[in-house]
């Protein structure tokens, strides 16, 4: 069953567990701590974590649980959704003392998952990978442990995927300069949008044409995606379409309206408040 498990993470896990490592301790090598999220069909969500101080000596570990569970129990607080799904550390491979960290966490979930992030940065890149632990041996007799590898996936929600467009446009071309980046206007982020579909379109238009012409082999699922892309697309007349656009158009400039409104009554009150206490 645990086999079957797949692990999806959000960007802001990779970034905590990034902060944790940048801020550890001079003599620690490897930064431990808490993944939380959910389960749902076999498939587990990581949307938050947090780091457990520990240390590590030749023959045993030494971890702080009781900080691990007071920060657990006022995330709750916070977020009841989330529950604890298995634990991360640094560094690019399992180490011996995996076993002992993961068999804390068999208590606190079941199937717990074991995610490790490579900020060594090996091969030139941020390796990322998944564990569950497989118990291994033979009835009656000595029992061990292995962790096998399983799938993961980063995964964004909507604001998430923005602000890793935004972070991108700060890194450096070359030059070794930092750059600064405000965030945009509303309309220059629906422009740019619409620039970045256009440019998609016409990579696809090429690609079909190319196909067509038999200049590329064809891949069939690509077609298949290209198929559903087309089918969820509604039918509908342009006559329907301007209803529906002038109606979500309305309905914008009518919370434009009310916002507007309420600003200025809040500022009126915050001016008519200082008048009154002098």
């Amino acid at each position: 069953m645990a086999l079957n498990l797949q692990v999806k993470i959000h960007p802001v896990v990779l970034f905590q567990i990034v902060d944790a490592y940048e801020r550890r301790n001079a003599d620690s090598h490897r930064v431990i701590g808490t993944l939380l999220g959910t389960v749902d069909k076999g498939v587990v969500e990581v949307t938050n974590c947090f780091c457990v101080p520990h240390k590590e000596y030749d023959d045993q570990v030494e971890a702080e649980l009781s900080y691990a569970m007071d920060v657990y129990d006022l995330n709750r607080r916070v977020n009841s959704s989330e529950a604890i799904v298995g634990w991360w550390a640094t560094g690019h491979e399992v180490t011996n003392h995996s076993s002992v960290i993961h068999e804390y966490y068999s208590r606190e979930c079941n199937n717990p998952v074991h995610v490790t992030i490579d900020t060594s940065l090996q091969g030139g890149r941020m390796g990322l990978k998944a564990y569950v632990c497989v118990a291994l041996g033979v009835p009656s007799g000595k029992q061990g442990c292995m962790f096998t590898s399983i799938p993961i996936d980063v995964t964004c929600y909507d604001p998430e995927v923005f602000s890793l467009q935004l972070c991108q446009k700060t890194m450096s071309t070359g030059s070794g300069r930092t750059r600064t980046v405000n965030p945009m206007l509303d309309l220059t982020q629906v422009a740019e949008a619409g620039g970045k579909m256009c440019s998609m379109l016409d990579e696809v238009l090429r690609y079909v044409e190319d196909v067509l012409a038999n200049r590329v082999q064809p891949n069939n699922a690509v077609g298949r995606a290209l198929l559903d892309l087309v089918n969820s697309v509604p039918h509908m007349s342009n006559e329907q379409f301007s209803e529906m656009f002038n109606s979500n158009v309305k309905d914008l400039l009518m919370v434009i309206s009310l916002s507007q409104l309420i600003k200025t009554q809040l500022q009126l009150n915050e001016k008519l408040t200082l008048l009154t206490s002098i």
